[in-house]
């Protein structure tokens, strides 16, 4: 066993400090490492300087400082290794949830929408939170570290505005619209510019900024401006004004009021639904043919959106009076039984398909009245 010296010892220490190491606590740790090797493997009359030169050399690649900068670098970013196997559990978590429940989607099997949400929300909040934010700190230069944060706001956004739209949520057009906005007029034109001016980069930037305005511009192309929808409103709206005309003209035409108590209630309470959701859809109890000057326009809202109180409890009395109606005079000839899912449409349906669906169902109320009374 060596016995080292004071005077080694010092050499040691010196050295040590000579090689780049600053921390006087690092330097103390090195050195009684470096110490205890020395003594229980040099042989007692071995060389000295030469074994601590291979033993020192054992510590690092090219320099003895890595170990500092290895150490500070640990200590700032203590959770960096912890974030970066969250990260990478989150994301194989989000593709695999979501490719499943895209499948499902495809089959129209149950449970879909439930994958999706889990998928898209731990890709939005989780993945790409931790990604953008170990690639922060991978960064330099402030001018980076802001790419990175203007690119991960508007990645986020994009993701979010996705799942509000898959699963018709409202604000999902502003959301998708608001990080296509920052992505294609901010974030873009620094990247690239900032990008292409490093011969390094170069390319990479060139390629990366072609594959972002590509899928920014498909993205785009699912998403419908103001004008359009202004249009498409103020033709849905036509469309059902035209079908009550039709319905008022109908029952003229066929000189006839429901008779039967089922079939009165029906067609009362039919009338009662359509001005419940038109007042909550446009101010307005019932569509006149001025619609357009008032505004009164029927948008693209989901029926589950306006159910509340009354209206929910209309929509289970109207379907027990259907299935009453029909059990009533399904043996009758030349009788037409409303389908009874003709109103089952509370949780899929749009308050457009829904107000039509009432519509159909009160013209079939009045023709089967034509029948019965014949």
């Amino acid at each position: 066993m060596y016995c080292l010296s004071d005077s080694q010892i010092d050499f040691i220490l010196n050295d040590i400090s000579a090689r780049g190491i600053e921390s006087v606590s690092l330097q103390q740790d090195l050195l009684d490492h470096i110490c205890c090797i020395i003594e229980h493997e040099l042989e007692e009359n071995g060389d000295f300087e030469r074994f601590y030169l291979a033993t020192v050399g054992s510590f690092y690649k090219s320099e003895l400082r890595e170990i500092e900068v290895e150490t500070q670098h640990l200590l700032t970013h203590k959770n960096y290794y912890v974030m970066k196997k969250i990260m990478l559990y989150s994301g194989t978590f989000a593709a695999a949830v979501l490719s499943f429940g895209i499948i499902l989607k495809f089959m129209h099997w149950p449970g879909a929408a439930v994958c999706i949400v889990l998928g898209l929300f731990a890709l939005s909040f989780i993945f790409l939170p931790l990604l953008f934010t170990l690639k922060i700190k991978e960064k330099q230069q402030n001018t980076d570290k802001a790419i990175l944060v203007v690119g991960a706001i508007s990645a986020v956004l994009i993701s979010v505005g996705v799942l509000f739209k898959i699963m018709h949520w409202p604000l999902a057009n502003m959301m998708t619209t608001a990080s296509l906005m920052i992505m294609l007029f901010v974030f873009l034109p620094v990247y690239f510019f900032t990008g292409i001016r490093n011969p390094q980069t170069k390319v990479n930037t060139t390629v990366s900024s072609i594959l972002l305005l590509c899928g920014c511009g498909l993205i785009l192309t699912l998403v419908r401006i103001p004008q359009t929808t202004h249009f498409q409103r103020l033709e849905d709206t036509a469309y059902f004004f035209r079908n009550e005309q039709i319905l008022k003209n109908e029952q003229q035409l066929l000189s006839v009021e429901p008779q039967d108590l089922n079939a009165k209630e029906i067609y009362t309470l039919c009338e009662s639904i359509k001005s419940q959701l038109l007042m909550k859809e446009t101010g307005q109890k019932a569509i006149t043919a001025d619609f357009e000057t008032k505004e009164a326009l029927i948008g693209e809202t989901w029926v589950n959106a306006y159910l509340s109180g009354g209206t929910e409890k209309n929509l289970k009395e109207l379907q027990q009076k259907i299935l009453a109606f029909n059990q009533a005079n399904g043996s009758k000839s030349g009788f037409e039984p409303i389908p009874e899912n003709a109103v089952d449409f509370w949780s899929q349906a749009k308050v457009k398909d829904a107000l039509n669906n009432l519509v159909q169902v009160q013209m079939l109320v009045l023709q089967n009245q034509k029948i019965l009374l014949e």
